[in-house]
């Protein structure tokens, strides 16, 4: 089971980025150029405004080791794809959503073990990241920035083939985090069961909070609610697929990943019913 679960995990995640690249271009990022301090804060505020909210919901709810741990994972991870569909289903400002998407998938190859080292140097909560900053560094960028880079590529060369490509992609993605997800929880299920009371409540606040977080921090950018609501989806939808693949293949530890799969199926609602309230209070339209 544990070699069935390394081989799934990476290989999954490769191809979810893939993905994101093959739908992003540099037109998005020229869309979105006027509005550099929203771009830059909705990629660089979560690594700084996440991990301690994260930290302090476990705290309050007297989390154990293995689930703090799980959130901080979670917490100092890029943003997940799914978070352009939120953008999308609230006719929110797609193009920010995903590029923002694309940039933090990115650069997380650097972003990730200095998150990282910066909670363990200012909470004191060891994210058993060993490995020195360069190697982990070289090790992220095999496995995040590199399909995100190839799948851009090939969109350029070959963008008939990539646009055809692009929704077989996000299928395969979607059919990989769900057996991923499933070969986490069958590994101990008793364990995986008996947690859920412990990690339902965290990853329900965690993505409230985020969310809320993410729209207050568009707000100083941005009178535009489409706006505010891309970012804070950002914010609320953490990438799955690399926080399991750093808990099981980086960290070897898979009882880090339980909360992400606990985290998974509890954003998902909680997300479309922010979308729902997001287009009930708007009247579709995000300008307002």
């Amino acid at each position: 089971m544990r070699t069935l679960i390394a081989v799934t995990i990476p290989a999954t995640a490769f191809i979810l980025l893939l993905a994101v690249g093959v739908d992003l271009t540099t037109a998005d990022f020229a869309r979105v150029r006027q509005q550099r301090g929203l771009l830059l804060a909705g990629v660089f505020a979560p690594l700084v405004l996440l991990p301690p909210i994260a930290l302090m919901l476990a705290r309050v709810l007297g989390s154990p080791r293995e689930v703090v741990v799980g959130v901080l994972v979670l917490a100092v991870c890029p943003i997940g794809t799914v978070s352009n569909l939120y953008s999308y289903l609230a006719g929110a400002s797609n193009a920010i959503a995903v590029t923002l998407t694309g940039l933090s998938c990115l650069i997380a190859a650097a972003t990730i073990p200095l998150a990282g080292r910066a909670v363990e140097f200012v909470f004191g909560i060891p994210l058993e990241i060993d490995a020195p900053i360069p190697v982990l560094g070289a090790q992220l960028l095999i496995v995040l920035a590199l399909p995100v880079v190839l799948g851009m590529a090939a969109r350029h060369r070959a963008p008939a083939l990539a646009r055809r490509s692009a929704p077989t992609l996000r299928r395969l993605s979607i059919i990989g985090t769900l057996i991923m997800l499933a070969l986490i929880m069958i590994d101990d299920w008793g364990a995986f069961v008996t947690g859920l009371s412990t990690t339902v409540p965290l990853a329900a606040a965690f993505v409230v909070a985020s969310f809320a977080a993410g729209w207050m921090t568009a707000v100083p950018f941005s009178r535009r609610s489409g706006d505010r609501f891309a970012i804070a989806a950002e914010f609320g939808a953490r990438n799955i697929g690399v926080a399991t693949a750093i808990s099981v293949t980086i960290l070897g530890r898979v009882e880090f990943a339980r909360f992400t799969a606990t985290y998974s199926f509890v954003e998902l609602p909680l997300m479309l019913g922010a979308v729902a309230l997001f287009k009930a209070r708007t009247g579709q339209n995000p300008t307002a």
